[in-house]
């Protein structure tokens, strides 16, 4: 592929995560006003946003399938169409008002997500692999990006008491806008996979193999602790400001938008260190900084200490999720597989961490409840050196001029 089209897919590419950020900083921002609007307790709240993880699962189980077959095109459009058609959904279910709306509206979300999820990465996974450089990391700086500007966006919005089905409604249609734009550059056919021309015995002696592999496990695990650590933010964090720590519902959004920052500078400078010391030690590093930001967070009774701790929790969380896709696509053949394997365990965090984290903050509060997401970060820094998977030197993969 020539250099100039691998250049244009790398920046449709980041267009794409922009949008996704953008979408789903404009939900998270627009919690606390959606669940005053719904008058739901916190609880009731966890069990509406059970809905972004049912949709978000349903989506990643059926987007590996989707990829092999049809390749990352169709499935990365008919993802984004989902993500914009549920924020739609989430706003009119606000300015009914209306729970099972709304619970819908997430539904389609997290199936947008969730299928675009897998696809997106395996095409970045293709770009990086034609680049010859880690590129992972920097797509999921786009969407960290995307999700300073939409949580900015929405604070403002707070601030100003804007409705926010308004709000949900002009992030949709510049995410339309974005899509149309963007897509024409994805190119079709990426991911398809060559397992489904092979006999029907080796096919079905190649699908075990995958599930089978232990370190690729270890890096699902990892997936697992990190996207908690991601999650947990995505739903929680600005209602973990005002009830937790006593911050009005603008200042919440503010802290949300530190985290997201905190993320978009990790994951814009995770090459620099990517190259210079490895993905254990960096992964290692961002586990025992979330660690430390989550330990803050939790037991500070200082709102400034815990709101800036959010910044260590951002970083920490911030390379885990990409860092360990791009080691489940080079551990081994078949890459579509892995890295959708890896996505599966890792999304079992949004599948589970909504409704738990509501049970828990029901009963013990949001700041007690986090610390079930510390030991699964914690958890990560043992199980780092499963992320060495490279066996690849790091000069650029020639490309055709």
């Amino acid at each position: 592929m020539p250099d100039r089209a691998v250049r244009r897919r790398r920046q449709s590419l980041y267009l794409l995560f922009f949008l996704n950020g953008i979408t789903m900083s404009s939900w998270v921002t627009r919690t606390p006003d959606v669940r005053d609007q719904l008058d739901v307790s916190t609880g009731q709240m966890g069990l509406i946003l059970f809905g972004l993880s049912v949709g978000s699962m349903t989506g990643i189980l059926c987007s590996g399938r989707c990829v092999s077959r049809f390749g990352t095109r169709p499935v990365i459009a008919l993802g984004t169409v989902l993500i914009i058609a549920g924020t739609m959904v989430i706003g009119l279910g606000s300015a009914v008002p209306s729970a099972p709306l709304v619970t819908a509206g997430l539904c389609l979300f997290g199936a947008g997500m969730g299928a675009g999820e897998v696809a997106v990465n395996v095409d970045g996974a293709d770009v990086e692999r034609l680049a010859g450089t880690a590129v992972l990391p920097t797509l999921h700086g786009c969407f960290s990006l995307g999700t300073v500007i939409g949580g900015l966006a929405g604070m403002a919005a707070t601030a100003v008491a804007f409705p926010a089905h308004w709000h949900l409604a002009i992030a949709a249609l510049i995410a339309t806008g974005i899509l149309i734009h963007a897509l024409r550059a994805v190119p079709a056919g990426v991911g398809i996979s060559t397992v489904r021309q092979a006999t029907p015995d080796s096919a079905r002696g190649s699908k075990p193999q995958v599930w089978k592999d232990r370190k690729l496990l270890l890096i699902g695990a990892i997936v697992l602790a990190m996207a908690l650590a991601e999650g947990a933010a995505n739903d929680w964090l600005p209602l973990l400001m005002v009830d937790g720590h006593g911050l009005d519902a603008a200042v919440g959004s503010l802290v949300y938008v530190g985290f997201a920052a905190a993320m978009t500078l990790g994951r814009f400078s995770g090459t620099f260190f990517l190259d210079r010391f490895g993905r254990a030690v960096v992964v290692r590093a961002s586990a025992v900084s979330g660690a430390v930001g989550l330990l803050l967070v939790i037991f500070s009774d200082n709102a400034v200490v815990a709101a800036t701790a959010v910044m260590f929790w951002g970083l920490g969380a911030s390379l885990g999720f990409p860092v360990a896709l791009s080691a489940a696509g080079d551990s081994g053949p078949d890459q579509t597989a892995r890295v959708s394997l890896v996505a599966i365990i890792g999304y079992v965090a949004f599948l589970v961490g909504p409704p738990a984290l509501g049970f828990l903050g029901d009963h013990y509060g949001l700041r007690s409840a986090m610390l079930l997401v510390l030991v699964f970060v914690a958890s990560a820094v043992v199980l780092a050196p499963a992320v060495d998977t490279r066996t690849r030197t790091r000069t650029p993969a020639k490309v055709d001029a």
